[in-house]
């Protein structure tokens, strides 16, 4: 039986060598099942997740390198290499890379609902405004802007 078979993703590797381009960030599928979804990334410096709401999901980020600032409920988190964060699910969150160099993060939904195909279907579309709107289709929120 093969690693990949057995449930083991080597290091580096993702699922069947998928890579996908968001908005300049990349994300590799690790893990997808019914029950959880999870994938590598990475995040240039100034690049981010405007706050959103996953009403279906609960989702986790372990940073691997560098730091992210957040906002989890309405309120700033800072978060570094070896922390675990959780955002349950209802629960407003965003994410920037503001620091300088690239954050390296494991991140995770449960359960995997569609969040595994949306990423398929925003791979590579340049347009925020488009993003959103596929993103709407798979029960995740973007929230407009403050002010």
């Amino acid at each position: 039986m093969s690693a990949l078979a057995a449930g083991i993703t080597p290091a580096g590797d993702s699922i069947d060598g998928v890579v996908w381009n968001i908005l300049g960030q990349t994300y590799k599928p690790v893990a997808s099942c019914d029950s959880c979804f999870a994938f590598d990334t990475l995040f240039p410096d100034g690049t981010f997740v405007p706050p959103h709401i996953h009403s279906t999901q609960d989702e986790f980020i372990r940073v691997l390198e560098g730091r992210f600032d957040l906002v989890l409920d309405g309120k700033p988190v800072v978060a570094t290499a070896g922390d675990l964060i959780r955002m349950p699910m209802g629960i407003m969150h965003g994410i920037w890379n503001k620091s300088g160099s690239p954050v390296r993060a494991l991140f995770w939904v449960s359960p995997a609902r569609s969040l595994e195909t949306l990423f398929k279907r925003i791979h590579n579309v340049p347009d925020p405004a488009e993003v959103i709107r596929i993103a709407s289709e798979h029960e995740v929120e973007f929230l407009p802007p403050p002010g």
